[in-house]
């Protein structure tokens, strides 16, 4: 008896392995929307660098927040210091010496602390599938606003944060990366590196609205009547200065996160970058396919 059950439920895996292999690839696939715009290098530097970033304070305390940032080394000329006969000599030029190499101290420190910076992040929440009119918001978003300048990449971040946080009771897994750049250009390789990398993830691309340019297409992918199970969106940021941001492990943490983002200035958004899946109202975006394009997701915890 005991091998006729051992031989029942291999039969029973194995016709549960086939059965997924023959799953139509139609019903993994998933459309894609893409909407915003950046600012290229030349028009960060004409800008000024020096602005400061506002924390907001309209939420609590920060919690444990990182970043990562490259590390520059400030190579400054120093005069040569006196021989050991002036400097045990000549009490005053001994002083002057040293008063002259603590300012240059200063001044190479006050560069390196002043040097532009710019944040990236990537916001990326996935949602239960019944929050279609989160999908439906952000088509709209895509169709009334045209990310071709700072204001309205403040517009475009503003409204896709409100119309997440309408739905944030549908929120269930997130993830969040941040990344401080040094220098005026370093950022715009990775945020475009994100942006692709995030938009190849999609099966079509049925919506594409960047720097002002829109365009849409009919999904091609016939569907299998199988239940849309999740949403994805993803919001790529780029801002002045050296931000920090919260880890997400609650719902709590993940707020506080869209309001950190809300609060940054018009005139410190470098550029924005929303995208979300599926895009199409009747397409699917299965479990197994968030699972194997999103790996960095995590659940969020309750307190």
């Amino acid at each position: 008896m005991a091998t006729l059950g051992r031989r029942f439920v291999l039969a029973l895996m194995l016709v549960a392995v086939l059965a997924v292999a023959l799953i139509p690839q139609a019903a993994l696939a998933a459309s894609g929307g893409v909407m915003g715009g950046r600012s290229s290098s030349s028009s960060s530097s004409s800008s000024s660098s020096s602005s400061k970033h506002r924390r907001s304070s309209s939420w609590g305390s920060e919690g444990n927040s990182y970043y990562s940032s490259r590390t520059t080394y400030v190579s400054v000329g120093t005069p040569a210091p006196p021989s050991v006969a002036t400097a045990a000599g000549e009490g005053p030029g001994a002083v002057f010496w040293m008063v002259a190499i603590g300012l240059v101290a200063l001044v190479a420190v006050a560069a390196y602390r002043c040097r532009p910076r710019t944040t990236v992040v990537k916001l990326q929440v996935a949602l239960l599938g019944w929050a279609k009119p989160f999908q439906q918001e952000l088509n709209e978003i895509a169709d009334r606003v045209r990310a071709s300048d700072k204001p309205a990449y403040k517009l475009m971040l503003t409204e896709t944060i409100c119309s997440l946080s309408r739905h944030k009771d549908c929120c269930v897994f997130s993830s969040l990366s941040v990344d401080v750049k040094d220098g005026t250009d370093s950022w715009e390789e990775h945020f475009d590196e994100i942006s692709i990398e995030e938009r190849s993830k999609f099966d079509e691309e049925t919506l594409y609205s960047l720097e002002g340019i829109k365009r849409t297409k009919e999904y091609s992918k016939k569907q299998d009547g199988s239940r849309n199970e999740y949403i994805v969106v993803t919001i790529v940021v780029a801002a002045n200065g050296a931000l920090e941001f919260p880890k997400i492990t609650r719902p709590a943490d993940l707020e506080a996160v869209v309001k950190k983002l809300n609060s940054i200035r018009a005139g410190d958004i470098w550029g924005i970058h929303v995208l979300w899946t599926p895009q199409e109202e009747n397409d699917v975006l299965t479990e197994e396919k968030l699972l194997a394009d999103y790996p960095h997701l995590r659940p969020h915890y309750d307190d």
